[in-house]
């Protein structure tokens, strides 16, 4: 196996798997129970993410993710099983809104070096069928360990945060992480975004864990965004078109 994916372990039984040689720096996460795993998100697809999964874990593993963008659902097409919200189920199956040319033109868009195994002429988005379509409050059970999808629209119809109660942990995909936040193509929705956050920002996590950038975010980074996207309304710039406001360790692109 190639060394492009980092791989830390946040507790024994979950592990962060990071594309830190690309700048989008993506996140993936793999949460074990004594029965079955799941994977959130599966990355960029220039790598394969299953050598990685195994030689963590020999469990069954399921592959979600926090919503149908290339750049969280590369890998896909190495599992058995994936399920998806509803909302961008026609997304996953062959309806995703970007050409093969604009996808490989954003994966290239700034300079890094590509895997030796990496053909860029035969990348592609993934194509296929879900195994399991699921609602907000879907609970995964892992046995021993349950996970719970909230959906929480507004960067793409059908995102989710995975919530894990006994734990007070959130993994918060592109919702919520340190660089530039969003919301601003044709598919996102800034009132939804904000709303989405406010429901995140209640549940009073004590670990947020990103869909990228870095992992060390305040307990209460929801609250800080939640706040800045409050000011934003009271302007009455909570809107597409409004440009890019900057919050220190983030900003927010309407």
């Amino acid at each position: 196996m190639d060394d492009w994916f980092s791989v830390e372990r946040i507790d024994p039984e979950t592990y962060a798997i990071s594309e830190y040689k690309h700048p989008e720096e993506t996140h993936c996460y793999l949460l074990s129970g004594r029965e079955r795993a799941l994977l959130i998100d599966t990355g960029l697809g220039v790598s394969d993410v299953r050598r990685a999964v195994d030689t963590l874990t020999d469990l069954p593993v399921t592959a979600t993710a926090t919503h149908v963008h290339w750049d969280h659902i590369g890998g896909h097409g190495l599992f058995d099983t994936v399920a998806v919200h509803e909302a961008e189920a026609g997304w996953l199956s062959g309806g995703f809104p970007l050409s093969t040319d604009e996808v490989r033109r954003q994966l290239t868009a700034r300079p890094f070096v590509f895997p030796a195994s990496f053909d860029l002429a035969g990348y592609r988005v993934f194509r296929g069928s879900p195994q399991i379509v699921f609602r907000d409050g879907e609970r995964f059970d892992l046995g021993g360990r349950t996970v719970v999808a909230l959906h929480t629209p507004g960067h793409s119809p059908g995102h989710c945060c995975f919530w894990e109660p006994e734990r007070k942990r959130v993994y918060s995909g592109d919702l919520l992480y340190a660089g530039q936040l969003d919301a601003f193509y044709p598919s996102t929705d800034p009132s939804a975004f904000y709303e989405s956050v406010k429901r995140i920002a209640a549940l009073g996590a004590n670990r947020l864990l990103p869909g990228h950038h870095r992992l060390d975010l305040p307990a209460d980074f929801a609250r800080t965004v939640e706040r800045a996207l409050s000011e934003i309304e009271e302007r009455g710039l909570l809107k597409h078109g409004s440009g890019v406001f900057s919050f220190g360790d983030f900003g927010i692109k309407l």
